[in-house]
């Protein structure tokens, strides 16, 4: 388990014994993702879609409901699946139990100004937009990786995370077509744009918790400081949700503790540099449910651009893939 180091068995040896001490064997080197187990993709690509779903209820509760009220709910509400995960894999309560306090501390500082950005730019702008800019993000990523965590991304690595951001410009051009941008779309903007820098940040802290924390400990620790946080806005308003408005805020909550813990359980299985493109995944689930809930179809020039997304975020383990097939063909010795 990712967070957890294994627990050394003492031997009997003060007596001798007469069969020859049987060793383990030596546990072999886990593979790279790129070559080997590619569990974290599906992990990253249905956090991808889920982070989309809790941006949808977001967008649609912060209608009545003001942006503290959204962060409480969001993440009061997450707590339940993330408890029911750590039960599942029977790390509760122990997984309480943390080594890097500040770590935890210094990710919720970044988690927590990336949520309440990401809300108000989903206030202001439609999903398809404020679900583009947060693509920044894994593209900031990349260079914070290689600076703080000292990882090396090779060439493909950066290469996808690259074109999935040209695949992102091609899908935002329609949206900049056409009259001037008012103060709302600026303001909306403007908090995407600090939302996906805090966001890179959160990331990188994500990473350097995993070397010694569960990735359950990391979501609940997240949720529970967060949802505490939205609780101090209560005095300064609240609606009263019923109905549609109660359903949207849970569902923020749900969708979003779900998606923590898998996106969490990626990290922790693969360098944060090679999963960058697959963030950008998130903007063809964002394109099906505009073109569901909302009747909004995409351009030509959008469509383009989510085949490049989507050819991003599929070329580094169908690279990983190739490279490992040579290995796999020799002789042994």
């Amino acid at each position: 388990m990712p967070g957890q180091t294994p627990e050394t068995s003492a031997g009997l040896q003060s007596e001798p014994v007469a069969e020859p001490e049987s060793k383990p064997p030596p546990c072999p080197s886990p593979k790279p993702p790129s070559a080997g187990n590619h569990g974290w993709v599906v992990l990253r690509l249905v956090s991808a879609g889920l982070f989309v779903v809790m941006s949808l209820f977001v967008r649609l509760a912060s209608v009545e409901a003001p942006v503290g009220q959204i962060v409480f709910y969001r993440s009061f509400f997450a707590l339940p699946p993330i408890i029911a995960y750590l039960m599942w894999r029977r790390q509760f309560p122990s997984a309480l139990k943390t080594r890097q306090p500040v770590g935890h501390l210094k990710r919720n500082l970044y988690g927590g100004v990336a949520m309440v950005l990401s809300f108000v730019s989903l206030a202001y702008l439609p999903l398809a937009l404020a679900t583009a800019l947060g693509f920044l993000a894994p593209l900031l990523a990349v260079p914070a990786a290689v600076l703080v965590l000292r990882e090396r991304p090779g060439a493909v690595a950066i290469g996808a995370a690259l074109a999935g951001f040209v695949g992102v410009v091609l899908m935002l051009a329609p949206a900049f077509e056409g009259p001037t941008l008012d103060r709302d779309t600026i303001f909306g903007v403007a908090s995407g744009l600090a939302m996906a820098v805090a966001t890179a940040a959160g990331r990188v802290q994500i990473k350097t918790l995993t070397a010694t924390e569960a990735p359950g400990t990391i979501a609940f620790y997240f949720a529970a400081i967060c949802a505490l946080g939205g609780l101090a806005s209560w005095p300064f308003g609240w609606i009263d949700p019923t109905g549609p408005s109660l359903a949207y805020l849970i569902g923020a909550g749900v969708s979003g503790g779900l998606a923590h813990i898998t996106m969490t359980e990626a990290m922790a299985r693969a360098p944060v540099s090679i999963q960058a493109p697959f963030d950008y995944t998130a903007m063809l689930w964002a394109l099906i449910l505009d073109a569901l809930i909302f009747g909004l179809l995409p351009s030509p020039v959008s469509l383009a651009g989510a085949a490049v997304i989507a050819a991003s975020a599929l070329v580094i383990p169908l690279a990983g893939r190739l490279n490992a097939r040579p290995g796999a063909l020799r002789p042994a010795r």
